[in-house]
């Protein structure tokens, strides 16, 4: 399964925009918070989101 990189990032903010706080800078939590919140299959594509959130909450 593949995703575009514009599905990530959608997906990566509106989790972000649902759970603001849950998510922090720590990659290994945030990949166990978006296995838990989605239903995405792919191992990958879920640590591809939790990549990406953790990359926005390590800029601010």
């Amino acid at each position: 399964m593949t995703a575009e990189p514009e599905d990530i990032i959608s997906l990566g903010d509106s989790l972000l925009k649902q759970h603001p706080e849950s998510f922090s800078k720590n990659f290994n939590k945030n990949k166990e918070l978006v296995k838990k919140m989605t239903n995405v299959g792919s191992t990958r594509i879920r640590n591809r989101i939790a990549g990406y959130i953790t990359r926005k909450r390590r800029k601010t």
